[in-house]
Parts: structure tokens; C-alpha cells; sequence
């Protein structure tokens, strides 16, 4: 994709300061008009708590786009899955291999931040923000295990052309994309934010 500049650190925080932007544009009229019916008439109320809560869903229904990336996308043939996990498993050390296999994700750390690799799209976690992508195996006919060896060997041999093909599905607050996981996907997502956490440089102390 010759048109889509490289990503790196500054241009995804770059995407990602345009998404919250993008998203206060939404917010902001519909709390303005809360408040505005509010001060002219408070029997206007049941109108106001109408428009406060188009301001809360429109980010929760991004944020539910961007978790959606992660969420299992095909049933599992048992015995080729098993296969396939194996082989995953050869590529993932024990803990993320462990991790793996009760949340579905494979935990990848990269320059730009920690990964987290799905069937059919991946998490990218850089502190408290997530970076939600949607990037697929060509082959749909590959057992889930095998459509994540796929990507995570793409993310390893270039994360930064990794970052430029996927599509961006929504990028924002942790916290948001957490609630809408599955259950069993939490616990990658907070591992990864710790790993992330650890890995920030921390600022120079001048003596």
C-alpha cells in the first residue's frame, strides 16, 4: 500500500490524538445541548438525559468496533486446531503461550508497543491507550491457532509495515476497550498494559 505513509511512534500518536479529537467532536454537542435544555427549562430534563446519553454510547459503540477486531471469528475444527496450537505454541515463549491459550491472544512486545495478536486482528497497547487493528490471514479455510502464527510472524518480521497495512478500527482509552472484550480477553489486555507500563522510558533525573 504505497499510499499509506510508514507508521511510527510519532505518527501513532499522531492517530491517536486525531481519534480522541475526533470523538470530543461527537461528545461535545450533545453535552452542550444537555446543558442548554437544562439552564432554559428544567422540565427539559428527560430531553437532556437523552442527549447525555447519545454523548456516552457514540464512544462506547467505537470502542465496541475496536474490541470487536479480537473476538473469535470462526468455529473450531478440533483436530486441526490442536495441530495448530502446537505449532503457535513453538512460537510463543511459556508464559505468553500460557497466556495464549486462556485468552485466545498472543502477547508480542514490538517497538511501537505491546501486541496483542487475534484470529483476525490485533491490540496494540502503548500505555494507556490501545490501538485497535483489523488484519487477517488470506486464508479463511486455516484453523484459528494458524491465522494468529500468520500475523504474528508478519508483526515479527515488520512492525511497522504490520501497522501500515491493518486497518485502524478505533483507537482510545484502555479502559473503554477493556468493558467490551470478552471476559477471557481481559486478562491479555491487562497483562499487556503492564508490560507496556514497564517498558515506557522513564524521564531523565537531573542532579
Amino acid at each position: 500500500m504505497p499510499w499509506r505513509p510508514l507508521v511510527d511512534a510519532g505518527s501513532l500518536r499522531r492517530r491517536g490524538q486525531l481519534w480522541t479529537a475526533w470523538t470530543v467532536v461527537h461528545i461535545v454537542p450533545f453535552v452542550g445541548v444537555a446543558v442548554g435544555l437544562m439552564l432554559l427549562n428544567p422540565l427539559a430534563a428527560p430531553v437532556a438525559f437523552v442527549a447525555l446519553a447519545h454523548a456516552w454510547l457514540i464512544p462506547e459503540l467505537y470502542a465496541a468496533r475496536g474490541a470487536n477486531v479480537v473476538r473469535p471469528k470462526a468455529a473450531r475444527a478440533r483436530s486441526a486446531e490442536r495441530r495448530a496450537q502446537g505449532l503457535l505454541g513453538d512460537l510463543l515463549g511459556h508464559d505468553a503461550r500460557d497466556l495464549q491459550q486462556r485468552s485466545g491472544l498472543a502477547l508480542e512486545r514490538g517497538e511501537l508497543g505491546t501486541w496483542l495478536v487475534g484470529e483476525a486482528g490485533a491490540l496494540l497497547v502503548d500505555g494507556r491507550r490501545v490501538y485497535c487493528y483489523c488484519v487477517r490471514a488470506t486464508d479463511s479455510a486455516l484453523p484459528p491457532s494458524d491465522r494468529i502464527a500468520h500475523l504474528l510472524l508478519a508483526l515479527r518480521s515488520d512492525e511497522a509495515g504490520f501497522a501500515t497495512v491493518a486497518n485502524l478500527a478505533f483507537a482510545g482509552a484502555a479502559w473503554r476497550v477493556r468493558r467490551r472484550l470478552e471476559k477471557r480477553a481481559r486478562e491479555a489486555l491487562d497483562v499487556a498494559r503492564r508490560q507496556s507500563v514497564r517498558r515506557a522510558p522513564q524521564p531523565s533525573m537531573s542532579r
